[in-house]
């Protein structure tokens, strides 16, 4: 990867694909492409066919995806399993009939089985049950990274074939999706804590009870890791792990439990309600923490959070929300 490639961002507009955007331009790479979803629709296998033909990227970068959390999975569950495969097939596809150089696929942690022992490695992916509250974009997440893992083992050892597939944990950052129901935990409790505090209420109600543990990680620091990883030359990278094998955590190292989450943001809002919880509603996997073991011995410089820098990167989110 060098700074005259031609670098396909699909997902530009969400959350990891702007934080792409906004740090490959900082770092002086120049030839970035982009198109909004009203013109090319990737669920239409003939239109992104068309799209690579004319562009003709030596880079892609798989970020689009249909999003949410739990509320979003249960209300849309086809559209969360379809328009994941469709989005994730057509472009793999496309890369490789085109013959690009590289490309990063980017999965999710709800992959992981619900039951899994933690810290979560790689080698556990379909060891056992995937979480009900999201499984559907989960299978779908799961068969991008088979996709890519399938294109290594059969054709990996062509000089023009190389997809790579991380998984990241619960991300955070700018351009996050503040909707009331459709958006993930850090954004929706930022929502609800901030308007509570502006409405001078004295209580909110946050989900499930409070005690399941995730892994939060700011989508620059994906991003910033994630650009290494792409540098890194084929042999060098693929010389780590089977093509088998392929899938890569990149995690934060750092979880904390929903309860302390929503504590932690009324403390830096300097508000302190009452929190009640809504045990009628799921509470999603008990805890879901990824090892970093793999990435390490790819990546000598990564580094895992800990509470005070997770707190300073939190408190940077909330403020800046309006």
């Amino acid at each position: 990867m060098n700074k005259t490639d031609k670098i396909f961002i699909a997902g530009h507009k969400g959350m990891v694909g702007s934080a792409f955007l906004k740090i490959l331009r900082i770092k002086g790479y120049k030839n970035l492409y982009f198109i909004n979803k009203k013109k090319l629709d990737l669920r239409n296998q003939k239109k992104v066919s068309d799209y690579f033909n004319k562009i003709k990227p030596d880079i892609v970068i798989i970020c689009s995806a249909k999003v949410g959390g739990i509320h979003a999975n249960n209300s849309f569950p086809y559209e969360f399993i379809s328009d994941n495969l469709l989005i994730q097939t057509n472009l793999i596809q496309s890369a490789y009939l085109n013959k690009v150089k590289k490309v990063l696929f980017l999965g999710s942690s709800c992959i992981y089985p619900k039951k899994s022992k933690q810290p979560m490695t790689e080698k556990m992916l379909l060891s056992g049950y995937l979480e009900k509250t999201n499984e559907q974009y989960a299978i779908a997440k799961l068969a991008g990274i088979k996709l890519c893992e399938g294109l290594m083992r059969q054709h990996g050892n062509k000089k023009d074939v190389d997809f790579r597939s991380i998984i990241p944990p619960n991300l955070f950052g700018d351009n996050d999706n503040y909707h009331e129901l459709n958006s993930h935990v850090i954004a929706s409790l930022i929502r609800k804590i901030k308007n509570a505090n502006k409405n001078k209420i004295k209580s909110i109600v946050i989900w499930g009870d409070g005690t399941p543990k995730r892994e939060f990680m700011h989508v620059d620091d994906l991003v910033i890791n994630s650009i290494k990883i792409l540098q890194i030359s084929k042999r060098a990278y693929w010389k780590n792990f089977k093509f088998s094998d392929s899938p890569l955590n990149i995690g934060s190292g750092y979880e904390i439990s929903i309860i302390n989450l929503a504590k932690m943001i009324c403390k830096i809002l300097n508000y302190f309600p009452i929190i009640k919880l809504d045990k009628t509603m799921p509470n999603g996997v008990k805890r879901k923490i990824m090892s970093n073991a793999k990435v390490k011995k790819i990546l000598k410089s990564y580094k895992s959070y800990n509470n005070q820098i997770f707190y300073q990167k939190l408190q940077n989110i909330v403020k800046n929300y309006n």
